[in-house]
């Protein structure tokens, strides 16, 4: 008798649509940037931020608060937490772009 059987198991997962496909190559198109950003920047603070250290106006901010993870320890603690982030992906307008260091 075999423990984990010989058989093996087909994945029927659905391929996404093409709409959805397209739809995430345009999230990751030229123009947008992700910039880490403290926990309590608004739209509006890290906009004037932008403008003021890459000369650049943006079209459109989008922020994600990332929660904090556990993760286990490998000693007696047992486990702990990463810290939660924050992420703002900036949308600047068609020509323009940021140039780093």
């Amino acid at each position: 008798m075999a423990i984990f059987g010989t058989k093996k198991k087909e994945n029927k997962k659905a391929p996404a649509s093409p709409r959805l496909r397209r739809a995430r190559q345009a999230k990751l198109a030229a123009g947008v940037y992700t910039f880490a950003v403290p926990t309590r920047a608004t739209k509006a603070d890290i906009a004037g931020a932008i403008k003021e250290i890459y000369k650049v106006e943006p079209r459109k901010i989008r922020i994600v608060n990332l929660p904090g993870k556990h993760k286990a320890l490998r000693t007696r603690r047992g486990e702990g937490v990463r810290a939660a982030r924050r992420k703002a992906y900036v949308y600047l307008n068609k020509g323009d772009s940021i140039q780093f260091a």
